[in-house]
C-alpha cells in the first residue's frame, strides 16, 4: 500500500511530515512525499495566512485527481483553526498535536486533542535528503496581534537535549547539513534558560554543516555572535523576522523592539560574520498602514540591505487582536507587494555580486546544473563533473534565476 504524505506551510509543518513518513515507512508502507498516485494521502495543512488555508482544501482535490478512491487523512495547523472544513473529504484529522496517532490508519473522524504543557517526543523523522530538518522547540508565547499560531500550537516549549543529540547521531552519513526549527527557535530552552548556543556547541562535534532556521532579533548579541564564531560547522545565515520597517507599524503588530533594535542586531551580525547572508519576513498592509508607513519600511529594507525578503500580504485571521482592526483594501496591498518584490530582486542581486567565493552543498542535479546552497544561503547553479553530496569551493559568476551560477573551483572534502 502506498501512501503520500503532502506538507503545506513551515519547516516545522515538514519535519513533523518526516516523522509520519517513517513511522508509516516502518510498519511496511511505501512512502512517497510527492503528489502522485497513492492510496492513502495524508495531508499536513498550514493556516498561516487565508490562502494557506485555501491551498490546504484545494490539496484534497489534486490528490482526489490522482486517485478518487483514495483515503483522505487530515492534520496540521489548518485544521486545528477549522477540522470542519475538511470534514466532507477527510475518513480522520487531527490537528497540531498527537499527529503521529494517524499512523495505525484506525481513527475516524475529528479527534483535536489540547496543547500540552512540554514537549513531547515521537518517533524520529524520515531523512533521505542531503539536509536535514530537526525540530528542538514547538509553541510560542509572543501573540503577535496578527498571528493565530500561538492559538494553534500552545505555549513555548523545548525539546530535551539529549533526545535531540541522539535524533542527530543517527543520521546517515548522507545527510551533510542539519537545520535546526522551531515555532519560535529563539526561545529554545534547556532547564529553563536559553540554550541555543549550547545546543549548537553539542552538535558541533558532528562533521554536518548547522544552519538555524527563523529566529527573533533579541537573541543577536556580543556573547551569542562570539559564540557562534567559534563552532566550526556553522553556517552564517540568519533569518530575522522583521515584518515591518515602521515603528508605529511594529506597535500595533505587538513586535517587541523598535527598528532601530533590529539594525543594530544586523550590524552586529556583520562585525563577526561579514559576509552573512540575512534574511526577513516582511508583512505588507497591515491595518491602518499609511502610504508613509510603507515607504519607510521600504526605505528600512534599503537601509538593512537584506540578502533577500519573504512578503507577505496582511491576511486577516480570527481570534487575533488585529482580526478587529480595520482591514486595508486588497488592491493596496497587492501594489505594495509588487514594489517589495522588485525591491527583493534587487537586494537579492546586489548581495549575490558582493560575494566572490563560497562553499557550496550539492543538494541535486537538476536541468543540466548541480544546484545546491552557498554556507550564507545562494542557491548556486554550477556545471562540470561534480557529486551531490559534496561540499565545493565554487566563483559566484553572476546572479541567475532564484540565485546564482558559479563555477566549482575544487571539492573540499
Amino acid at each position: 500500500m502506498k501512501i503520500s504524505i503532502l506538507t503545506l506551510g513551515c519547516k516545522v509543518n515538514k519535519y513533523e511530515s518526516d516523522v509520519l513518513m517513517n513511522m508509516f515507512s516502518k510498519r511496511g508502507f511505501e512512502v512517497t512525499d510527492q503528489l502522485e498516485k497513492a492510496d492513502i494521502y495524508v495531508i499536513n495543512t498550514c493556516a498561516v495566512t487565508n490562502e494557506a488555508e485555501r491551498k490546504s482544501r484545494q490539496m484534497i482535490s489534486r490528490c482526489k485527481k490522482f486517485n478518487p478512491n483514495a483515503q483522505i487523512y487530515v492534520c496540521g495547523c489548518a485544521s486545528e483553526h477549522n477540522s470542519n472544513q475538511f470534514l466532507k473529504n477527510a475518513v480522520a484529522i487531527k490537528g497540531t498535536i498527537n499527529k503521529e496517532e494517524l499512523v495505525d490508519l484506525k481513527l475516524k473522524g475529528i479527534k483535536i486533542d489540547s496543547q500540552p504543557p512540554e514537549y513531547i517526543s515521537h518517533d524520529y523523522s524520515y531523512q533521505p535528503r542531503i539536509r536535514a530538518y530537526i525540530k528542538v522547540q514547538d509553541g510560542c508565547n509572543n501573540f503577535c496581534s496578527y498571528c493565530l499560531i500561538p492559538y494553534l500550537r500552545g505555549r513555548s516549549r523545548s525539546r530535551d537535549l539529549q533526545d535531540i543529540l541522539n535524533e542527530v547521531k543517527q543520521l546517515s552519513d548522507d545527510v551533510k547539513e542539519v537545520v535546526l526549527t522551531g515555532i519560535n527557535l529563539s526561545d529554545f530552552k534547556i532547564d529553563g534558560k536559553l540554550g541555543l548556543i549550547r545546543l549548537l556547541q553539542e552538535l558541533d562535534i558532528f562533521d554536518k554543516r548547522l544552519r538555524l532556521s527563523s529566529m527573533e532579533e533579541c537573541i543577536v548579541d556580543e556573547e551569542f555572535l562570539k559564540s557562534l564564531k567559534k563552532l566550526k560547522n556553522f553556517c552564517p545565515h540568519f533569518h530575522l523576522s522583521l515584518q515591518s520597517g515602521c515603528d508605529n507599524v511594529l506597535k500595533r503588530m505587538n513586535r517587541r523592539y523598535s527598528t532601530n533594535d533590529f539594525l543594530k542586531a544586523c550590524k552586529l551580525i556583520r562585525k563577526y560574520f561579514p559576509n552573512a547572508g540575512i534574511t526577513t519576513d516582511v508583512i505588507v498592509g497591515f491595518p491602518g498602514e499609511t502610504e508613509e508607513e510603507f515607504t519607510q519600511t521600504k526605505n528600512f529594507l534599503n537601509k538593512v540591505k537584506f540578502s533577500g525578503l519573504h512578503i507577505f500580504s496582511y491576511s486577516r485571521r480570527d481570534k487575533t487582536v488585529a482580526s478587529k482592526m480595520i482591514d486595508l483594501d486588497g488592491e493596496i496591498k497587492k501594489n505594495r507587494s509588487m514594489i517589495l518584490q522588485s525591491l527583493d530582486k534587487k537586494l537579492r542581486e546586489d548581495f549575490i555580486n558582493s560575494n566572490k567565493q563560497v562553499k557550496v552543498l550539492v543538494e541535486e542535479k537538476k536541468d543540466g546544473f548541480f544546484v545546491g546552497f552557498s554556507e550564507n544561503y545562494i542557491k548556486c547553479y554550477l556545471k562540470g563533473n561534480l557529486k551531490v553530496g559534496e561540499i565545493y569551493l565554487a566563483n559566484i559568476l553572476s546572479p541567475f534565476e532564484d540565485g546564482a551560477i558559479a563555477e566549482a573551483d575544487k571539492c573540499l572534502e
